[in-house]
């Protein structure tokens, strides 16, 4: 069954210009990031997915709209205020939804990885003995 790259991740969005803007790559940095404090892909429900896109998009906002600033000698209209006060408790509910910890990720080798590891190993050291 093919899938949207949405869904299998190649892609951010359904139509996305430039993959290489700073944005776009702030903004995978930043899915990457949240994905990992979840334990990884693996470990996400569908929802949480969504609700790490979102919360993403709405960190990358708020960052663009603290740079405005920034680039303003730190003036912010009032009217900016109350859209970053609103985008903020918005991604504060979104990330109490998925949680604020993170989580571990069980990094255990299976039997199978160790002794194939144990293999290459001792492989690796009686070629260097000749």
């Amino acid at each position: 069954m093919r899938r949207s790259g949405v869904t299998n991740g190649s892609r951010l969005h359904i139509e996305l210009r430039d993959k290489n803007s700073p944005w776009a790559r702030r903004l995978r940095d930043l899915l990457a990031l949240m994905v990992s404090d979840l334990g990884g892909a693996d470990n996400c429900s569908e929802a949480e997915k969504s609700l790490v896109r979102r919360a993403s998009m709405l960190t990358l906002q708020l960052e663009l709209m603290e740079q405005k600033w920034a680039q303003n000698g730190g003036e912010a209209s009032d009217k900016s205020l109350v859209t970053y006060q609103r985008v903020a408790n918005s991604l504060r509910r979104i990330l109490e939804s998925i949680g604020l910890k993170r989580r571990s990720r069980d990094i255990t080798p299976s039997l199978d990885q160790y002794l194939r590891q144990k293999r290459k190993e001792a492989n690796g050291a009686s070629s260097e003995e000749d």
